[in-house]
């Protein structure tokens, strides 16, 4: 073994000017017995509340951390000053979670640091610190390579003299030319303690440090020696345990050469005819044949063993070539959407347009479509539909409350349990490269530290870069362009604007109350009949009993809640047949509520009789349109003005604006003025408890105060919807439909509404056109003409 280099002269020759140093302001993280080196990649448990805090709140923002030692490991919470002064600069690479209380983070260190000042001591440690360069090597060249060649031989001794230090750390340290990064990965591994691997860390002179590690590695090479022979000495001692594990190795290749027991060069072999057999891409091939190379040198006790075969036997599950035979015929795509699923006429028609294009052009990319509805509206089944209607197989990814990249990219295989992503796994389940994938929920994904799956659904929903897709677990493009994605939401606010720009959206409302009973009686009905075992002939529902149920029941747009009744209904009905009570029961409004209790909602009906200051006015909730009457009275006052009923900002705005109206018009109503000044108004809107907002409640707020002031009635058949302007305009409003069947329902005569939403009586259900009289108009003249007795 070489001697050391000496410390004088050298050191002395070695040493130049460090260069200026930048200041950066880090969180701190205490480390207990563990240094991290430039260079190196280490894993560190974190448990600590404040140090979780840490990385919860620092990590989304930067990934660089100030890493240093802590002077005593038994504190929990050290300070600034229970921290060595210099450390490194850590980026973080991955974090993993290990429960609610401790996470594992991998960290590679970057480079020296100094801490200049603390910036923040509490929830955790800030602190501003500088970067230190090393002070690099000069002077007699042959010296210094003499020094580290010393230093790499007595590194190559101590490896061969210790059988626990993998091969790959013998590789790299032939890769290494660099003298710091050669010294820092030498210190990284060796086995000392902390605080003088710190001192490691403090010396920015690259001479000094080559000086320390080789006087380490000589004290680790004396050891290693005396621990070598003392090995030899017990192992010339031939065991009964070694004996035993000779004598069942010579068994197990007797048995190899009986055929008596299966080899992993049979699972090899096996793998490479499904390989084959798979009809992967050239490129895929070439991958796969490598790793195959790399299976046959592995002995199957290694962990790699394991994780290769599993990667191997998922490339050859994926249906790289495998195509389901796709049949489309309109009349009968036709008859299955009818069959599931009634009414939704639009949603119907754009269904079979887009089936259509796909007949004419198979290869063609037609648009992502995105179904936007409220709950219970059939979303997710029209999506089944589709895939019937196509002979496609069909598989369901809920996207709801995933916040993490790799659901949708799956993980990388350099982490322990990696696992494809999402779409990878169901595209290998259904053993088919064209299948109907239903993302449901694709409005509650979320984002956090560990990626957005959001922007990764970026590449997935665009067709012209879904061909070669790269899981990061294959590793290898698979081509996505053949998989039709229907995506589901129940709003669109959260949905990021370029994941909503790649997908077209196909709004889906909520059924009018007639649609609901013909569901209820064609679908639900025979479907919990089915299930709680009774017949048809055994539970008869009249049709008025499904009304209750409907509308003293039930408040929704879809029909999930309405089914939950009607079972409800029908155990009970069960539970008298199963006890002999009855042998068939006729379900009628008082069996419904024998069975539910007491009506849960009371809707809104038209007005016992026509008052001033009391107008029917028309809201659209996400459970459908509902009849509001709007109440104003006038007292004794000096002005004033009261708003009741938890409304939103934009519906006092539009009472406001309407007030404003009322007085700039008081001498062409016949208002008195003075009787604004006179009088305190209030106006309240019933069901107090819930919220209210939107502007389409303005020309009945104007309405309401008009008839007020002049004393007036306003029609009690009369209900009205329009945004109303200053100037006495009336804007258009949304949600015509479910208004309109609110109105209807109430007993309604008349509905004003703004006549730039006469674009939209066609679209209204036949039954609301009949029956109710729609008066479209321009100004709030025209209310009054049409309102006010």
């Amino acid at each position: 073994m070489s001697d050391e280099p000496a410390s004088g002269e050298a050191e002395a020759t070695a040493l130049v000017a460090a260069p200026p140093v930048e200041r950066v302001v880090l969180p701190v993280l205490p480390l207990r017995n563990t240094v991290v080196f430039p260079g190196t990649v280490v894993p560190i448990s974190v448990a600590r509340a404040s140090s979780l805090r840490l990385l919860e709140e620092s990590l989304p923002q930067s990934k660089s951390l100030a890493l240093l030692l802590q002077k005593d490991p038994s504190q929990d919470e050290p300070g600034i000053e229970g921290l060595c002064g210099q450390g490194v600069i850590g980026k973080v690479l991955r974090m993993i979670r290990q429960g609610d209380d401790a996470v594992v983070v991998l960290v590679h260190g970057e480079s020296r640091m100094r801490v200049h000042e603390a910036v923040q001591l509490q929830p955790y440690v800030k602190a501003e610190v500088e970067v230190l360069e090393s002070v690099e090597l000069s002077g007699d060249g042959d010296h210094w390579e003499a020094a580290l060649r010393n230093l790499r031989e007595s590194a190559h001794r101590l490896m061969s003299l210790r059988p626990d230090i993998p091969e790959e750390a013998r590789m790299a340290l032939d890769e290494i030319t660099d003298p710091s990064l050669l010294t820092d990965f030498l210190g990284s591994n060796l086995s000392i303690e902390a605080k003088e691997k710190q001192k490691l860390i403090e010396e920015t002179g690259v001479a000094r440090r080559i000086e320390m590690v080789q006087r380490h590695l000589n004290s680790q090479l004396h050891i290693a020696e005396l621990q070598s022979k003392l090995r030899q000495d017990v192992q010339s001692e031939f065991t009964e345990a070694q004996k035993r594990a000779y004598l069942r190795e010579q068994l197990r290749a007797i048995q190899r050469e009986l055929g008596e027991e299966g080899s992993a060069e049979e699972q090899v072999e096996d793998l490479r005819q499904r390989l084959e057999a798979a009809g992967l891409p050239e490129q895929a091939q070439q991958y796969a044949n490598r790793e195959l190379r790399r299976l046959e040198l592995i002995p199957p006790a290694s962990p790699d063993h394991s994780l290769i075969v599993n990667y191997l036997e998922t490339l050859a599950e994926l249906p790289w070539n495998v195509l389901s035979e796709e049949s489309i015929n309109l009349p009968k795509a036709e008859e299955i959407l009818d069959r599931d699923h009634f009414g939704l006429v639009k949603v119907k028609r754009r269904l079979v347009e887009y089936l259509a294009v796909r007949q004419l052009n198979p290869t063609g990319r037609g648009p992502i479509l995105c179904f936007l509805g409220p709950p219970g509206v059939g979303k997710t089944s029209l999506g089944q539909s589709i895939a019937d209607a196509l002979g496609r197989k069909f598989a369901r990814i809920s996207l709801g409350g995933i916040r993490d990249e790799s659901e949708i990219r799956g993980h990388r295989r350099t982490y322990v349990g990696a696992m494809p992503g999402r779409l990878i796994q169901e595209l290998r389940r259904l053993g088919t490269r064209n299948p109907v994938l239903m993302l449901d929920e694709i409005d509650k994904i979320g984002a956090d530290f560990r990626g957005d799956p959001a922007s990764a659904l970026l590449e997935v929903l665009d067709p012209r870069q879904n061909h070669e897709f790269t899981d990061h677990y294959v590793d290898l493009p698979f081509d996505l362009s053949q998989v039709i994605f229907i995506a589901t939401c129940n709003s669109l606010d959260t949905i990021p604007g370029p994941l909503r720009d790649r997908m077209e959206i196909v709004e889906i409302p909520g059924y009018t109350e007639t649609e609901k009973l013909h569901i209820a009686r064609q679908y639900q009905v025979r479907r919990q009949l089915a299930e709680h075992g009774l017949k048809a002939e055994q539970c008869v529902w009249q049709e008025e009993a499904l009304a209750r149920v409907i509308e003293d029941y039930t408040r929704e747009a879809g029909v999930r809640n309405l089914e939950r009744q009607i079972a409800s209904v029908i155990r009970h009905i069960a539970a008298r047949i199963a006890k002999g009570e009855v042998e068939r029961v006729e379900v009628t409004p008082d069996v419904v509520r024998e069975a539910l209790g007491p009506p849960i909602y009371v809707r809104e009906s038209v007005l016992q009789s026509s008052v001033p200051g009391v107008v029917n006015g028309l809201a659209y909730t996400p459970t459908g349109g509902e009849l509001l009457h709007i109440e104003a009275i006038r007292y004794r006052g000096k002005g004033g003005f009261t708003l009741t009923g938890q409304l939103g900002d934009v519906m006092k705005e539009s009472v406001r604006a309407a007030l404003s109206l009322v007085r700039n018009r008081a001498e062409t109503l016949g208002i008195n003025p003075a009787d604004f000044d006179e009088y305190d108004v209030h106006v309240h809107v019933p069901a107090g408890a819930v919220p209210k907002d939107g502007p389409s409640a303005g020309i009945a707020m104007f309405t309401a105060l008009a008839s007020l002031f002049t004393n007036r009635p306003v029609n009690k058949q009369v209900a009205m919807t329009g945004e109303v302007t200053l100037r006495g305009l009336i804007l258009p409003i949304g949600g015509l439909k479910e208004k309109t069947i609110a109105a209807l329902r109430a007993g309604i005569k008349t509905v004003v509404i703004p006549r730039m939403n006469t674009k939209d009586i066609p679209e209204l259900p036949d039954e609301v056109r009949e029956c109710l009289k729609i008066v479209p108009v321009d100004t709030v003249d025209e209310v009054l003409s049409v309102a006010l007795e």
